[in-house]
């Protein structure tokens, strides 16, 4: 009940400010955020909101022109098509996702900007001329009107409020949120060169709408799909001012004729930056998918031998900065190829995966476990002495025997300490790696004397 009563109030509001801007007839105009409105709102909260658009329409219309007839039909046609644009949307574009990749844009754009405006177009001028609202010789410009302010209403702000519902939060550090005010202040200073009268001449209509597009491209590039559609919402409000004002290249003679031109400038370029963002998105998203897979172990999903080796690099710059001490542990799963004869291979991948389990839960978030390679898997510990490090190796060798799951599996380990027992990453592997093989040969009898990194 809440969510139908904001909606047929945002939509009663934003319904009253569009139709400010209505010259062709008084319940038609160019200019119509509703329609975006009411789509995100079908797209966010379910179908189940439509009283809260048909009341919302409803009454603007009712308290503009026309009669409660007249007003019920225009009613019904913003109703309907919400719903069978956000129908339209689930269906083939994603849903509420149809902005994540440039496909679903495109289809976005074509369903719910182009065809299911049709519908609220074609029912409002209808309802209007059968109830002597609007002339029948005027039909065709007045449905051009509605409907092409309905799509722009989607395509610029549907974008906005569905991408901002869905993440609310900046991930940013200083240096990218100062880049994305310096972005938006560069587009805000272009449109008012190009829409609000700002550029040094004495005429202001001059065609220079291209000057928009490096910054939007900046924006696409740069930030996300959220970004883009703010950016193409604050330069919509910009332009339309200006172009209400006599300033921009789609001034004509007639405010209504500029706004028609304005918009369609405005969904044209709403797309296409949202667009553009949705394919960089995609392109970072598989970069850093193929980055995860060079540097992780199939088997386990733990780190592979390159991003042991790459943060064991890292651990030793950082504790030579700050003289923070850490330990490597090298642990080894015993008689692997013993489980893989008996048992057959999947068993053995089944043993490795339940060391690669013990592991992480032994683990901080800013250690590093890793596959090392075969049988054998390696752990950085973090800000640890040997103390530490032998309390966390006996756990993880705890952990494994105590396993119930068949084959019983027992585990070698030895460590190396940062400093003691050498200052580069060759050396420290090593030595973990003597302390493992004494550990192991311990487990078999044949060692009597430990080094000082086995397992006891």
């Amino acid at each position: 009940m809440a969510g139908v009563a904001a909606l047929a109030g945002v939509y009663f509001i934003a319904g009253k400010l569009g139709l400010k801007l209505a010259f062709v007839n008084a319940s038609a105009t160019a200019v119509w955020p509703p329609a975006g409105i009411a789509l995100a709102a079908f797209l966010i909260f379910g179908y189940r909101v439509w009283p809260g658009n048909l009341l919302g329409a409803f009454l603007v219309n009712l308290t503009t022109a026309g009669s409660a007839a007249t007003s019920i039909g225009v009613a019904v046609g913003n109703t309907l098509e919400g719903l069978i644009g956000s129908y339209l949307v689930r269906r083939f574009a994603g849903g509420r996702n149809a902005f994540d990749r440039a496909p679903n844009v495109f289809r976005f754009s074509v369903l719910a900007a182009i065809l299911s405006t049709t519908v609220s177009a074609t029912c409002g001028v209808t309802s209007l001329s059968l109830g002597g609202f609007a002339d029948w010789a005027k039909y065709g410009p007045i449905w051009l009107t509605w409907w092409l302010g309905d799509a722009a209403g989607v395509l610029v702000v549907a974008p906005l409020v569905v991408l901002w519902s869905a993440n609310r939060r900046f991930r940013w550090n200083r240096a990218h949120f100062f880049e994305a005010a310096a972005s938006l202040l560069c587009l805000f200073l272009v449109g008012q060169i190009v829409f609000g009268g700002s550029f040094p001449s004495q005429t202001k209509n001059y065609p220079l709408e291209f000057l928009c597009t490096p910054f939007l491209i900046w924006v696409a590039f740069r930030f996300s799909q959220r970004e883009a559609a703010t950016a193409i919402f604050m330069l919509s409000v910009i332009a339309i001012r200006g172009t209400l004002h006599g300033c921009g290249p789609f001034v004509r003679e007639t405010q209504n004729e500029s706004l028609l031109l304005l918009q369609a400038f405005t969904g044209v370029t709403a797309v296409m930056t949202i667009g553009l963002a949705a394919v960089v998105s995609e392109r970072k998203q598989a970069e850093e998918q193929m980055r995860q897979l060079a540097v992780t172990d199939p088997v386990t999903g733990l780190a592979n031998y390159r991003r042991f080796m790459e943060a064991l690099d890292a651990e030793i710059r950082r504790s030579q900065r700050t003289g923070r001490p850490f330990a490597v542990l090298l642990l080894d799963l015993d008689a692997l190829k013993k489980i893989n004869d008996r048992h057959g291979h999947p068993v053995g991948t089944r043993a490795l995966c339940r060391l690669a389990d013990v592991l992480r839960m032994h683990s901080r978030a800013i250690d590093t476990a890793a596959r090392y390679g075969g049988d054998e898997f390696g752990l950085i510990l973090v800000d640890t002495g040997e103390r530490s490090a032998r309390e966390v190796a006996h756990r993880i060798s705890g952990q494994v025997a105590a396993d119930r799951e068949q084959p019983a599996l027992s585990v070698s380990v030895g460590f190396a300490l940062y400093g003691r027992d050498g200052e580069t990453a060759e050396m420290l592997t090593e030595a973990a790696d003597r302390a493992l093989y004494e550990a192991k040969g311990r487990r078999g009898g044949k060692l009597r004397v430990p080094l000082q990194g086995v397992l006891r």
